[in-house]
Formats: structure tokens, sequence, C-alpha cells
């Protein structure tokens, strides 16, 4: 609600009524060392008209600097009818579909979102999306162990986004599930399968595509060989580029057993850090091990289509020694953002931004790469992000790019010393050639 609703006297008699002196007293029972104290650097009270002043301050504080900042969160155009749509009354109050009778619409949305997700994976089966990206992959980390109960040790690639590596051990190292690192190779910034062999016998093999690099991973040779030694297989993709690129589902000859990524390029705006939603799917016959919300279409009693919440294998649903998850919500508006978003483009749509992101960091990566002091450090494919080298510490060459106006790129010195100075770009469909030539220019006097 937009305001606080009750008055002093509201809550005297409130109190009154339960026999209740003080709001304080209904916390009682927390031990006073953990309680937080008076809150004295908590400002007083504003008015509604102060909080206004406040809020517009702060927000002419924020820039609109020229992104060529990836890592995991994309600047892409959003048609204005995605969220014209999505914030209309019926999706965007329409928060749980737990009565299917009364929800219909929101579960239509749903089931169409992993019809679109399923398609665009080459997968059987595809949930209702899960909070993000990184805690999607630990999710599907956890389902591998479930599947495949002869180890507790999951390989995990270097190029995975380091983040995401991060977040998956932070829910599974409890759990006695250990991820066992796997290098990269300094020429190509991928998975090198000759290592492989020397790797311990592990539940499962995690294959990035495009890997954190922007590189584009080996994966049918990866597929095929996790087969060989009884592994199950995640595919950890962006799903624009699997407009362009081979879909997981059809990686190798038997395809990956279970895919995840983050939905953010798919219509979700950079909004200074979230909220963002994971998706996941996976074959048909592991389907029960699925965690989240998997809607199922049917019948009613007089033969028309209809749409329910189905294997809700969840705590809230069945034992919580047997749950596939906890999870007890999704990102239902993100979803639906993102389910228009894919209406709206379409498959020639969708290829049509993949391509022209894939050609706009071609054009930036030959110029910038023609600077001195500059050069891309691996060889091979990639989608729209490369890895670039500088002579410079990358630190102060990004501060001197933003009092230009530029966020020039992801400093990769913190995850990856070994690479020296080097700085991951990308471009967008957003980036005009105009745009990157003046990150060009600029770079140039800063270096």
């Amino acid at each position: 609600m937009p305001y606080i609703p009750h008055t002093q006297d509201d809550i005297t008699n409130m109190l009154a009524s339960i026999g209740v002196e003080k709001i304080e007293n209904l916390f009682d029972e927390i031990p006073a060392n953990l309680r937080c104290g008076d809150l004295a650097k908590v400002p007083s009270a504003l008015t509604e008209m102060e909080v206004g002043k406040l809020m517009q301050h702060t927000a002419k504080q924020n820039s609109t600097p020229t992104c060529f900042v990836g890592a995991g969160a994309y600047e892409h155009h959003i048609p204005a009818a995605v969220w014209e749509i999505a914030t209309r009354g019926e999706f965007y109050s329409a928060y749980t579909p737990y009565q299917a009778e009364a929800s219909q619409g929101t579960l239509q949305l749903l089931y169409e979102f992993q019809t679109m997700i399923a398609n665009l994976t080459a997968m059987e089966a595809a949930n209702a999306s899960l909070y993000d990206g990184a805690s999607a992959l630990a999710e599907a980390v956890l389902m591998a162990i479930r599947l495949n109960k002869k180890s507790n040790q999951i390989l995990m690639p270097t190029t995975v986004h380091p983040i995401y590596r991060q977040v998956v051990n932070t829910i599974v190292k409890n759990q006695g599930i250990s991820l066992i690192e796997i290098p990269f190779d300094t020429e190509t910034g991928t998975i090198a399968i000759d290592n492989l062999e020397s790797l311990p016998k592990a539940a499962a093999l995690v294959i990035p595509q495009p890997n954190f690099f922007g590189n584009l991973e080996p994966v049918d040779e990866l597929t095929n060989w996790a087969y060989s030694k009884q592994m199950f297989t995640i595919g950890l993709v962006n799903p624009l580029a699997l407009a362009i690129l081979s879909p997981p589902g059809e990686w190798g000859n038997n395809g990956v057993d279970i895919v995840c990524g983050e939905g953010q390029s798919l219509g979700i705006p950079l909004s200074s850090g979230g909220p963002y939603f994971g998706f996941m799917a996976c074959k048909k016959k592991l389907v029960r091990q699925m965690p989240g919300r998997i809607v199922g279409r049917t019948v009613d009693l007089d033969n028309k289509p209809c749409y329910t919440l189905t294997l809700q294998a969840r705590e809230q649903h069945i034992r919580r020694s047997r749950a596939t998850s906890n999870i007890c919500t999704n990102q239902g508006l993100m979803v639906t953002a993102a389910t228009i978003y894919l209406a709206l483009l379409g498959a020639k749509g969708l290829e049509h931004t993949a391509l022209a992101c894939n050609a706009n960091t071609t054009m930036l990566v030959e110029k910038l790469a023609a600077i001195t002091g500059v050069k891309k450090i691996f060889n091979g494919n990639y989608f729209h992000e490369v890895v670039l080298q500088l002579e410079q510490p990358v630190d102060k060459v990004l501060h001197d790019l933003m009092n230009h106006n530029i966020l020039g790129g992801y400093n990769l010195t913190k995850f990856y010393p070994e690479l020296g100075n080097c700085l991951l770009v990308c471009a967008t469909e957003m980036r005009t050639q105009s745009d990157i030539d003046n990150y060009v220019y600029k770079l140039k006097k800063v270096m």
C-alpha cells in the first residue's frame, strides 16, 4: 500500500484489544543482545512532499553513460509494448497462481513461457522460472546430485561466471557437495578437453555457452565426453545467443540433461542490479527432479483447455526431506515481460538481435585492438563479449573513461589475476557506430 493507514488511536486500540501496552512488547521473546537498539542513525519521519523531493534529488544523481559492460547483465532494446502490457493490473497484481480457477491468465502465460524456453533450448520440459541465473545453476547442480548418487562432486569450469561459482558454492558446500574447478586453455579461453581425463569421477559437468569470456566452448565434444563417463551434463546458456547457436538439447550425440541460465536479456532492463530471473529445462525423464513451478495444460469437465500447477515436489507439498527445492516463489513479473518480449520479437527478431550484437562486438574489438597498448588475448569464436589486455591498470582506465561518460567494460583482474590487466567488453544491438567510434577515440586519449 502507498501509505500507512493506522492512526495512533488505531494502534492504541489494537494493542488494548490484545492486552499489550506497547508494540515493543510483541518482540519480548527476542533476547536483548540480539536487538539492534534505537537505530539512532535512522532519520526522523518525512512528510509525503519531503519524501517526493528526496527521491527526485536522489534520482537526478543517476547518470546515463554509454554502456560497454556485459558480464551477465546486458543492455538490450526493449519494445515499449513489453512493459506497457506487463504492468497492466491483470499481470502486475497477479502474484501466485495457486487457485487455478482464478488464475487461468497467469497460468497460461507461464505455460507459454515454459513452451518458449523448451523450444529455444530444444529440451522436452521447462519450469516457470527461478530467482536468477546463479541460483538456477545451483539448483541444477543439486538436481544432478540427486540424479547421480555415485558422486558428490561437480566439474565446474573456471570459464563459468565467477560470481555464479561463488553462489553455487555457498548453496552446496554445507551439503557435502564439492566443485572441482577445470582450468581454461590460455590460447582459446575455453575448456581444454585434454585436461579432463585427469579429473576425478563426478556427478555432472557444467558447460557454459557462451562462457564468461564470451568465447564459444566446444560443446559437442564436451557433451559426448561427459556421456562416455556416465556423467550428467548441465548447459549454462545465454538464451539470446541460442537464436543463432545450436541449442543444448542438440549438443553432441545425445544433448545435455539439464539447461539453466539468466533470462535478463529477454526484456528485463538494467535496473541497478535487478530483479532478474532464472530459467531451467531438462529431459522429460528427469522432470520429477526439476525444482520450482511447472505449469501443465489439461481440459476441464466441459473439455475446454485449462491450466494448473503440476508436479509440485516442493517442501510445502511433500515431506521436506524429499522435496526437490524450497523455492516458494518465482520472478513472475519478469517472466511475464520475457514472454511478451519473445512473442513480440519472434524467432526472426531474436535472431536479428543476436546477429546485430555479434556484428557490433566484432566492429568494436577490431577498432579497439588497433590502439597501441590494447590487444585481444584469446583466439576463436565469440558471441558478444571479448577479453582485451591493456598495458595500463584497468581500474584507472575505467575511471578515466567514466569521466567521459563511458562504462568501458568489466575489470577481470579481481577474479582472473593470471590474465594481467584484462578487460571484458561487450556491445549489444544498442550500440551504434557513433557509440563505438566515440569509445575508440576516448580510449585512445585515456591510453
